[in-house]
């Protein structure tokens, strides 16, 4: 019976690849390298063990014996101040992996990156895996350059150690299961109003239950140092606030306006609403990003994994009915 190693299992997306995973290889054995307590699931196949992808000798341990390794172990985190954790976690958490790969003799591994890393730009044009990273586009936001960095060094790995790493780089990941509001706050802000104007740029969106599969997929068909762009639609942020109004019943908001007159919006906003007793939650990174283009073509992942999305309404929906049955009181 093989023996796979998960890192990340408490997140959005590792909290539906586990079930997935157990569902679709009966016979596998998972230990889940943890920092608190697991995900709570009652199998005698699952095994948790304490530890932090930031501790090397705590990854030697849990690696020790695994055939495979899914590397998902991360966080979002916005604030330049709050930085250091996200290279901390993502580019050494990347290497202690690796090198516990190496001495363990791995037989295959799927990292979890992101598409942002290289298909974002000022223009709506759709990126593959070919595109350049997105350096001089990301360069504000730490989170997308400590993706970047891990994703490079991991690269590294594949070509000068010859770990049999392949890549997966879901888009924005939508649905139900965000409990964290990683992926899915500004479908949230959107709920409560805080959404005034409509952002000029575009998205695109993925089912995290697709992505889920399309990762086990990499693990059985994924070539070795290769990248996969794990998305859905193209849409410009008119469409999904449409299609997000629809479905939920709130208001669209009538005006779109470019990004100056949004960063000085929202300036005032921050300032006149707790004169009403609220608070205005929109920040300025969120607000410069939803002024880009998240575009990616995921053609290669379809041709090559077998990779299918389902129709976006349906993700909507579902993050949607999630994000209000979860909401706080």
């Amino acid at each position: 019976m093989s023996l796979t190693l998960i890192t990340g299992s408490t997140g959005f997306l590792g909290k539906h690849l586990l079930p997935l995973l157990l569902e679709r290889e009966p016979e596998t054995r998972v230990r889940l390298l943890c920092r608190r307590e697991g995900p709570g699931v009652d199998d005698p196949r699952v095994e948790v063990v304490s530890g932090d992808v930031n501790n090397r000798d705590e990854v030697m341990r849990a690696a020790e014996g695994a055939d495979r390794i899914f590397h998902m172990a991360g966080f979002v985190e916005r604030e330049p101040a709050n930085a250091w954790p996200l290279y901390n976690t993502h580019v050494e958490g990347t290497r202690n992996v690796c090198e516990a790969m190496r001495a363990h003799g791995t037989q295959k591994a799927v990292f979890v990156s992101t598409s942002g890393v290289s298909a974002v730009g000022v223009d709506p044009e759709e990126r593959n895996e070919d595109a350049p990273y997105a350096q001089e586009v990301v360069f504000e936001w730490d989170y997308y350059l400590s993706k970047m960095y891990a994703e490079k060094l991991a690269l590294w790995y594949v070509e000068h150690r010859k770990l049999p790493i392949v890549h997966v780089n879901p888009s924005l990941m939508l649905g139900p299961g965000d409990d964290r509001r990683s992926s899915t706050k500004d479908v949230e802000l959107f709920l409560n109003g805080q959404i005034l104007v409509t952002p000029v740029g575009g998205l695109n969106l993925v089912d995290v239950r697709d992505a889920a599969m399309g990762t086990l997929l990499a693990m059985e068909k994924g070539v070795v140092g290769e990248r996969y762009l794990l998305g859905g639609p193209n849409l410009t942020f008119h469409e999904w606030i449409r299609r997000s109004s629809k479905l939920s019943g709130v208001s669209a908001p009538k005006m779109m306006v470019p990004l100056w007159l949004s960063l000085l919006g929202a300036k005032v906003l921050r300032k006149l609403y707790p004169l009403v007793g609220k608070t205005f939650e929109l920040d300025d990174t969120s607000i410069k990003m939803s002024s880009l283009y998240w575009y990616c073509d995921s053609s290669k992942a379809r041709k090559e994994l077998g990779f299918e999305t389902r129709d976006p309404d349906e993700t909507i929906a579902a993050t949607i009915e999630y994000l209000r049955e979860t909401a706080p009181a």
